[in-house]
Parts: C-alpha cells; sequence; structure tokens
C-alpha cells in the first residue's frame, strides 16, 4: 500500500468487547458501509439494524434520540439541526392542501409565520385563537375540520398556561393530531398527557450552554414511521458533533433546570412587590392566573419570568441595558442570565385583538433566568430597576 493509499484508508482501532468507552464517540462520518451489498439491501429494506447514511441515521444520534424519546414517555423520536426546524418539516409533513390548522395567538413567532405564511402557500388553512379561549377551542374543533392543533405551555414569552387535558380532549374527539412545543416545559412535564408529538428546541435546555443548535421530534413510533421519510427528504439532519455536545449538556439537565426554576422564582417573588413593576407573568406565582392549573401539570414552572415595566420602551431598554449579569440576547435556556427588552418583543404582526389577547405591552421584558447566584440576580434586578426609572 502506497502511503496515497495510508492515508485514505489508515489502520483500523477495534475496541475489544469487553472495553467500553465511558463516554460514546463521536461517529463524524457521513457514511457506513456493510461487508457486501446484500447486507446492504437488507438494511435498506427494513430487515436489519445498522447505518448507512448519516442524514437518515447515524449512532450518536441515535443515542440522544433514544434518551430523548424516553425522558418524554414516548418510542421514538427524529433530530433536526434547529428547534424552528422541527416545526416546518413536521407540520409539512403531516398538512397537505385542503386542510386546516388550529393554532394559537400566544405562540411562538416563528410557529405562526409557518402556519399563517408557508403552510399557507400550500393551500394549508388555519384559524388563530387564545390559548384561554377554551370555548373558542371548541367551536373550531367541532364546525371546522381540523388536521393539526400546534399549541405550546407555557407561552412564549408570557407563560399562559394551556389547558392539555380539555385541548387535547375535544382535538382527539375531532380527529386532529396534537401538536405541543414543550421547550419551555422540558422533557419531564406533559409525558403523562395524550399529545401526539412533542417538539423540543435543544438549543435551549437540552444543550444548556448556548454553544449549539438542534431540535427533536418525539412521538410513538408509528407516527415517526409515517413522518421520517417526508422529514429525512428534507434534510434538516442534526450534525453528529451537535448531537454530541447535546448529549453532554443532557447530563447535567435535571440539575440546572432544578437550579434554573429555583432562582426563577426567587426573581419573580422580588419583581413582584417591586412598585415599579406593573405585573409579573410567572407560573409559580400565586397571583398566576392559572397557577393552579400549572402546577396540576407540571412539575416545576420553569426558567422564563416576563415582566410589565411602569412606562414603556424606553423604561425597559433602561432596565435591560443596566442590567449586569443579564445579556441583551435572543434564545433561553443557557447558563447565563438573558434578557430582551420591549423593542425585541413587539410582535408588530399581529393586529389589535391578537395583540391584547398576547399581553405583550410596551413595558414587557421577557427574563431567562440562569445558574448565577439567586441573591446576586435579585440584587442586579433591583439596581437596574432604579436606573431605569432616574
Amino acid at each position: 500500500m502506497k502511503n496515497d493509499t495510508l492515508v485514505n484508508h489508515p489502520p483500523a482501532v477495534l475496541m475489544p468487547a469487553d472495553d467500553r468507552p465511558l463516554v460514546a464517540p463521536i461517529y463524524q462520518s457521513v457514511k457506513f458501509s456493510f461487508d457486501d451489498t446484500g447486507e446492504t439491501l437488507r438494511y435498506l429494506r427494513g430487515e436489519r439494524e445498522g447505518f448507512f447514511y448519516s442524514r437518515s441515521s447515524n449512532p450518536t444520534l441515535k443515542q440522544l434520540q433514544l434518551l430523548l424519546a424516553q425522558l418524554q414517555g414516548r418510542d421514538d423520536c427524529l433530530l433536526t439541526a434547529s428547534g424552528v426546524a422541527t416545526l416546518a418539516v413536521t407540520l409539512l409533513s403531516l398538512c397537505k392542501q385542503g386542510d386546516h390548522v388550529l393554532a394559537f395567538v400566544e405562540s411562538y413567532g416563528p410557529t405562526r409565520y409557518i402556519v399563517q405564511h408557508l403552510l399557507a402557500k400550500f393551500g394549508v388553512a388555519h384559524t388563530l385563537v387564545s390559548i384561554e379561549d377554551l370555548g373558542g377551542i371548541e367551536r373550531v374543533l367541532r364546525n371546522v375540520p381540523t388536521r393539526v392543533v400546534v399549541f405550546e405551555s407555557p407561552t412564549n414569552p408570557v407563560t399562559k398556561i394551556a389547558d392539555i387535558e380539555h385541548l387535547t380532549a375535544h382535538a382527539r374527539r375531532a380527529g386532529a393530531v396534537t401538536v405541543l412545543d414543550n421547550t419551555f416545559a422540558g422533557f419531564h412535564n406533559h409525558g403523562a398527557y395524550d399529545i401526539d408529538i412533542f417538539l423540543h428546541s435543544l438549543t435551549k435546555y437540552a444543550s444548556g450552554h448556548g454553544d449549539v443548535m438542534g431540535g427533536a421530534i418525539i412521538a410513538r413510533s408509528e407516527l415517526i414511521a409515517a413522518m421520517r421519510k417526508d422529514i429525512v427528504s428534507m434534510g434538516p439532519t442534526l450534525d453528529p458533533h451537535a448531537a454530541f455536545l447535546i448529549q453532554r449538556g443532557m447530563r447535567t439537565y435535571f440539575l440546572r433546570y432544578e437550579r434554573q426554576c429555583a432562582n426563577a422564582l426567587a426573581c419573580s417573588q422580588f419583581l413582584k412587590s417591586h412598585p415599579r413593576v406593573n405585573c409579573v407573568h410567572y407560573p409559580g406565582l400565586d397571583t398566576h392566573p392559572q397557577h393552579a392549573l400549572a402546577r396540576r401539570q407540571m412539575r416545576d414552572f420553569g426558567a422564563v419570568v416576563t415582566v410589565e415595566l411602569d412606562g414603556g420602551f424606553e423604561q425597559g431598554a433602561r432596565f435591560a441595558e443596566a442590567l449586569q449579569f443579564f445579556s441583551i440576547s435572543a434564545s433561553v435556556g443557557s447558563a447565563e442570565s438573558l434578557v430582551m427588552p420591549p423593542q425585541l418583543l413587539a410582535g408588530n404582526e399581529y393586529t389589535p385583538e391578537q395583540r391584547a389577547a398576547s399581553l405583550i405591552g410596551r413595558g414587557t421584558v421577557r427574563l431567562s433566568i440562569g445558574l448565577e447566584d439567586a441573591a446576586d440576580l435579585v440584587q442586579d434586578l433591583g439596581q437596574a430597576l432604579d436606573k431605569a426609572y432616574i
């Protein structure tokens, strides 16, 4: 073998059967090979286990898929390169021309965009109602044949809580598929409910460190099987190295989430008592209008605290800029705390009626609470509020 050949066919290193790495390796390979054509064809026909092309399946991704599916209490999982990709490919796979989707005013902006613009281009109709409008949900599902109900709980950014039992019961009666963006609540919440498909942005609490993007689609095996070819053909595959980093982040998932929730409760209790704060949106507070519902549905209340400040845009921006331990940035779920001032939450695409239902006002500020010391965060919030109103 000449050196030109050797560098493309290096010596193989095989692990003995009784010698295993404690951390699974990264299979940073696009292609895998069987010993012969017959075994390759058996794999392609689904007659044996294995891997052939990483857009379809990869060992590093497989480990993460199995973990996330088990945590959410479902059979199977598909991974994508971002959280938004899970929304797009799931809805494109489920819907066809002439279908109808029920979505909600309070939903994440890209979710509304996909429903209102992307699906609309392919002849999929939609209705938007408030997640709190239980009568409206019933009327739509009773009167309009609906293919998909897509929602989130808690909602982004004002942490409204969906009545999951009510919503899923009426969706099931209407024959609609329920899709829950469960990112804010996490893998340990809502698995006991009759939800068909869970979506997660792995960029947030799964990764936990703000350095990698990804998404997960989690469902019963038959639903994943029905969507798999569509989604694989659209090509949103997660990179193996990104999957490895997310898998590493998941080792501290529960420790981080528990600390962030405790910090969020401490921050929300402080903010609730401040004279310049008109309203605090946090399901863990007994003043939250859906606190009892959140307590019934969830093990904890999340790490997003949204406030309505006295004043408006100017005070919101001054508050955000005065914070020392909160960075002005998108996303949630990182180890460090983040803030979104009202100018970045404006929701300019809302009608006046939708804006009123969204509860996003001129003084709305979203806080994603991190892992810092709770007393430091509370002190920082206090000094920033003081500076915002000088």
